[in-house]
């Protein structure tokens, strides 16, 4: 296992997040779960995608509704693994007894709503709108994918993407207000100085990488689906079934 498989996984965890529509604590609790059994286990890199998919199976199945949970064996299909779901069911297992059946840990993602939440009492009008909990949010799940984060205290990170945050804005008259409500914030917790300044420059060095043009440009190779030999041939015959429909002229009502 390497910290670039790890990264990887995430990404992938990213892309099903997406493709659901489920919601961001589907995925800040499925990265918890899955770097919470990787730092109590030692795993081979090909087991890793069963373990992340049992990871984000598990938080699926704890955040939303229950008609919006998929099958497990579609979930396997649509991310493309070879293992079946009996190799799924056996994962599951093996991971929760390793957490000890401790699911909904706290997680970065909840600190970050109860600090913002926080902060937003004690601004005016004007001061609430430096620190949007969508970006922050977006943020967060930037920084999920960088390993670097993935041992930090989920609190200190969620800190310190504020801190980042506001320190990023441009109007010093609503910026400075904003600045006293984190530093209280940041007594209140009890954290040092020194581990803050230290994540926020993590936090930036991170989110600056997610920004550049390598990050941001398409992937451009074509998703390349395996199907059997009797569905392409359905496929293959189909095509000359469909009927051509005539060109409906441009003066028709």
């Amino acid at each position: 296992m390497t910290a670039r498989l790890r990264e990887l996984e995430v990404k992938d965890l990213l892309s099903l997040t997406r493709f659901f529509g489920f919601s961001s604590e589907t995925f800040s609790l499925a990265i918890s779960l899955l770097d919470r059994f990787l730092s109590v286990m030692k795993i081979q890199p090909k087991h890793l995608s069963c373990v992340g998919l049992c990871c984000f199976y598990i938080a699926v199945k704890s955040t939303e509704e229950e008609k919006n949970v998929p099958l497990a064996n579609d979930l396997i299909r649509i991310s493309q693994n070879r293992f079946t779901v009996s190799d799924m069911m056996r994962m599951e297992k093996i991971i929760m007894e390793k957490l000890y059946w401790k699911v909904k840990a706290p997680t970065a993602l909840r600190f970050l709503r109860l600090f913002h939440n926080h902060i937003q009492e004690q601004l005016d009008f004007e001061s609430k709108k430096i620190l949007s909990l969508e970006r922050l949010e977006a943020q967060l799940k930037a920084c999920h994918c960088s390993f670097v984060f993935s041992k930090l205290k989920p609190s200190l990170l969620a800190m310190a993407l504020m801190c980042f945050e506001a320190e990023d804005q441009h109007d010093p008259e609503h910026t400075n207000k904003v600045d006293e409500a984190l530093r209280s914030l940041q007594l209140l917790l009890n954290i040092r100085d020194g581990d803050l300044v230290c994540v926020r420059e993590l936090v930036g060095k991170c989110l600056a990488e997610y920004a550049t043009t390598k990050c941001s440009r398409p992937n451009t190779q074509r998703l390349r689906w395996t199907i059997s030999g009797r569905t392409a041939r359905q496929l293959k015959h189909s095509y000359y079934k469909i009927t051509h429909l005539p060109t409906i002229p441009e003066s028709a009502c």
